[in-house]
């Protein structure tokens, strides 16, 4: 029972660390203003970077609280998330100003119809389109493992989990909050996936804003974590 309960507890603070925490939802939002379609997957990767980072956290404290720096790990992984979020603004503000809407007609059985899709700077060439699209299939994988690292992820993941009294409910505590963590960010990412494709159907331009200002907000948090944290 004590299991279960640990489970389920873990799970909900999980969900409430990542949705409450407007650095997460930061560096997501780019993602999937970018992907749209396949918004799910920028969440699931951020999702498991985090999980990956907090249980990274959790077993150096375990195997080596007497020895090692925690707090200074901390430390830095909260500056050098602040730098990423400033470098991902950033990116998100180019491809704000450079990404354009364009439209091809093809007749097929003398039915003529449409196809739109987006044009950017990366995406000019198709080798250089899919090595770019590569790296950011990572890049909310590690921007999650650094969140994980960093702040009070370990805080709510990793000291709640050592103060149960079997192995068993910290196990289950954990894995409750890695699976919390990773459900609520593919769910928020699908949602502002969904949003951003009814978006862009109405206005380039209104998309290209939308970006932008989560781009803004992005870099807002990134200074905010680099100059008072």
């Amino acid at each position: 029972m004590q299991a279960l309960i640990a489970l389920v507890t873990g799970g909900i603070a999980g969900i409430i660390h990542v949705l409450t925490g407007p650095d997460h939802l930061a560096a997501v939002t780019p993602f999937t203003v970018d992907k749209r379609s396949r918004a799910w997957l920028v969440g699931l990767l951020w999702g498991v970077g985090h999980t990956a980072g907090v249980w990274t956290i959790g077993v150096l404290v375990f195997l080596f609280k007497e020895m090692l720096p925690v707090d200074l790990l901390s430390a830095w992984s909260e500056r050098l998330v602040g730098a990423v979020l400033v470098v991902l603004g950033i990116w998100g503000i180019r491809r704000g100003f450079t990404t354009r809407l364009h439209y091809h007609e093809h007749k097929h059985d003398g039915d003529r119809h449409a196809h739109f899709h987006l044009h950017s700077p990366e995406s000019s060439h198709k080798k250089k389109h899919s090595h770019t699209a590569h790296h950011h299939s990572h890049a909310p994988f590690g921007i999650g493992s650094l969140h994980g690292l960093a702040g009070s992820s370990h805080l709510i993941g990793v000291l709640p989990a050592l103060a149960l009294s079997s192995q068993v409910a910290t196990i289950m505590y954990v894995v409750g909050y890695g699976v919390g963590s990773i459900a609520a960010m593919t769910a928020f990412s699908w949602v502002m996936g969904k949003f951003v494709q009814r978006m862009l159907i109405r206005s380039i331009r209104a998309y290209n804003y939308l970006l932008i200002s989560f781009a803004l907000m992005a870099i807002g948090v990134g200074v905010f974590w680099l100059v008072m944290i």
